[in-house]
């Protein structure tokens, strides 16, 4: 998303949420008949948002610069936004005002200290990642875990692009589907925080042109904080894991983001994990455990 592309951004944004909530939904009255919008009118949410309808539809067409944070309010409360779409619209609003912000390029190295933090996570896999979703960095069990993803030959290392371009994926990621969805929604999440990267705007363009899949989902527009659950995953080594992620925020680093993968205690899981350390102390080398940029040969 190019920053020349804000306002069609804004409008498309704004216009695909609007088409999901019915009158019935926002407790209007509904009189029948054939509506030419699947959703609300631009004068329904106007109306529900407290605002002029003049004034709605310029905010459709993309000129959020100078939107109240009252104004940004109602319309996420009246468009029913989760978090993460309210932080979307608000990030898109601080894009759109006077002065084009420099581009932000997130990290691609990390510091001394962080890597120290991995390596102290020995017994659970985890490594550090930006907001492009480049692995930057893996304690050997994370290197492990993620082999699949290490192993693609393209760099640097993200699993969004191996989500949609690697079809080892769909083996690795039992529940494939949900986890393309989720990757296509926290990029876009990314690209309101900072639309103006380069690298990620070239990422999104060969996603873009490589993979029809991520072009339809990119096209939902929806939007995903990548926070904490569970992964179900295939390991071409142990087999099937069922593994819980916490994911931190580097506040002394802002756009790094640590990812932590636990098993409950004496689940098959947990077991599995014992099976992947013992394999990883056999099979990596020292760079390749430790260094998301070591393609393993």
């Amino acid at each position: 998303m190019a920053g020349t592309d804000l306002r069609a951004e804004v409008r498309e944004f704004l216009s695909s949420r609007r088409a999901r909530i019915t009158p019935e939904r926002a407790g209007l009255p509904s009189y029948g008949g054939h509506r030419r919008v699947p959703g609300l009118r631009r004068e329904e949410v106007a109306m529900l948002a407290g605002l002029s309808v003049d004034y709605y539809v310029r905010l459709e067409r993309g000129n959020l610069a100078g939107a109240s944070e009252g104004v940004l309010d109602a319309l996420a409360t009246t468009l029913e936004f989760d978090e993460a779409e309210r932080e979307y619209l608000f990030d898109l609003a601080r894009a759109s005002g006077p002065g084009r912000k420099r581009a932000v390029s997130p990290a691609t190295t990390i510091r001394p200290a962080l890597r120290r933090v991995l390596d102290a996570l020995s017994d659970n896999p985890a490594w550090i990642r930006n907001g492009r979703h480049d692995l930057l960095a893996a304690n050997p069990l994370g290197r492990a875990l993620y082999s699949p993803v290490f192993d693609d030959p393209r760099r640097p290392v993200n699993t969004t692009r191996f989500a949609y371009l690697n079809p080892a994926a769909r083996q690795f990621w039992r529940d494939y589907d949900q986890i393309a969805h989720d990757a296509a929604a926290m990029l876009r999440l990314e690209a309101g925080r900072n639309p103006h990267d380069p690298e990620l705007i070239k990422l999104v363009g060969e996603l873009s042109t490589l993979s029809e899949e991520f072009r339809q989902q990119w096209a939902s527009r929806d939007v995903k904080f990548h926070r904490g659950g569970r992964k179900r995953l295939h390991h071409p080594v142990v087999g099937d894991l069922d593994l819980d992620y916490e994911s931190f925020e580097i506040a002394s680093d802002p756009g790094l983001v640590l990812n932590v993968y636990t098993a409950p205690p004496g689940s098959a899981s947990a077991d599995g994990l014992r099976l992947l350390a013992s394999w990883a102390a056999t099979q990596l080398t020292p760079a390749e455990a430790g260094d998301a940029s070591v393609r393993p040969g």
